[in-house]
């Protein structure tokens, strides 16, 4: 359903919140082992949960009760939510081996996961290899390298890296730590995306009661980690969830639609390159597909409005972390679907920024200033 502003609108047709979250879906994540994770992770130097931030301005101007934003950009030192995920892994990895010696992982990535892996990997004394498609950011691949990993830089776009970093595994026989999942690969996103749910769990403790959530897609392990955490503790009263993708790379929306899962192609050009992906997870859509309410895609221009929105505010947020917040703002312009979702003067939103400025360059480009700038004229 196309909506004011670029952006389009699909209910998940497959959607069945009478449906319990079974054995079959607790084999991919469940709660318990979400309480794992979060276990491990606290126990690394430096945790501490993100900021929730109470974005009052922007609940009056949309005309809910509360629009609650959890910034990820001080999350480690790796300016985004991903090391829940990747690093994650890279830690589990290595426990059931019982070592580190003789392991090298690998991995494709827009920026962010091979940062975390990256970082994982150089915290437990693992090499790593990272590849990178031709349009990821100089800046970025820079910030990969900067944590002692070799990058690879290969032709096409990241479902391209992807098959090129799995080939390379199997050459050299290197591990490889992906936060999407395919036939035969499996059991380390399920770390992945596990990882991810951390962001519920802390985000229940800081006091979020959500009725809505709108959040990220990419190849869609954070949705799922997110969806898993309300779906089995809430049941059918879990919030509304909302998965929001770049226009140019909505394999979600397109998954949706198709009934199926399914892929879209194109160079998946966009300023949110952290979700610039055209093949989704399967484990990922094995829950999204029943569980998630909606899809949507937004063009760039909502994103870097977002940014520059936030900005005003004192928060630093790049081009994928807004995504969520930015699909919650064109559907809160748009009657019908605020009818549709539910959403009301009673209404509380949650938006995961999942990432600040990882790329300082295109986030000045973007805003007008620096990031810390920015963060120091905060109100």
């Amino acid at each position: 359903m196309p909506m004011a502003g670029g952006a389009a609108f699909l209910a998940n047709p497959a959607l069945d919140r009478r449906r319990a979250y079974g054995a079959a879906e607790q084999a991919i994540l469940s709660l318990a082992k979400a309480a794992q994770a979060h276990h491990a992770i606290a126990a690394w130097d430096g945790y501490r949960p993100t900021p929730m931030m109470s974005l009052a301005n922007l609940a009056l101007e949309t005309g809910v009760a509360e629009v609650l934003y959890k910034h990820e950009a001080h999350r480690f030192a790796l300016k985004s939510f991903k090391a829940l995920g990747g690093a994650y892994a890279v830690e589990r990895l290595v426990a059931a081996r019982g070592s580190a010696a003789g392991l090298t992982v690998t991995c494709a990535t827009d920026g962010n996961h091979g940062r975390a892996v990256a970082w994982g990997a150089r915290r437990l004394g693992v090499e790593a290899v990272i590849y990178v498609h031709e349009t990821v950011s100089e800046g970025r691949a820079a910030a990969i390298a900067g944590f002692g990993a070799e990058v690879r830089r290969v032709p096409g776009n990241y479902d391209d890296a992807v098959r090129t970093s799995a080939q390379a595994a199997a050459v050299n026989g290197w591990t490889i730590v992906s936060d999407t999942s395919w036939p035969g690969y499996d059991l380390i996103p399920r770390d992945v995306m596990q990882g991810y749910a951390v962001l519920a769990l802390e985000a229940e403790g800081q006091g979020a009661r959500p009725t809505h959530v709108f959040i990220q897609g990419g190849v869609g392990g954070l949705a799922a980690g997110v969806l898993s955490w309300y779906w089995e503790s809430q049941g059918a009263d879990r919030p509304v969830l909302v998965v929001v993708e770049p226009d140019k790379a909505d394999c979600l929306l397109a998954s949706a639609a198709a009934g199926r899962w399914t892929s879209v192609g194109g160079d998946l050009d966009t300023i949110m390159a952290g979700l610039a992906c055209g093949e989704p997870s399967e484990l990922a859509w094995t829950l999204l597909s029943p569980g998630a309410d909606a899809f949507m895609a937004i063009p760039d221009a909502l994103a870097a409005g977002t940014m520059r929105l936030l900005a005003g505010q004192g928060i630093a947020a790049g081009e994928s972390g807004v995504a969520g917040l930015a699909g919650f703002r064109a559907v809160a312009a748009d009657p019908a679907m605020r009818t549709l979702l539910g959403i009301d003067a009673a209404s509380r939103v949650l938006c995961i920024g999942t990432e600040g400025a990882t790329d300082p360059a295109i986030y000045r480009e973007i805003v007008g200033r620096d990031a810390a700038e920015v963060e120091r004229e905060a109100p």
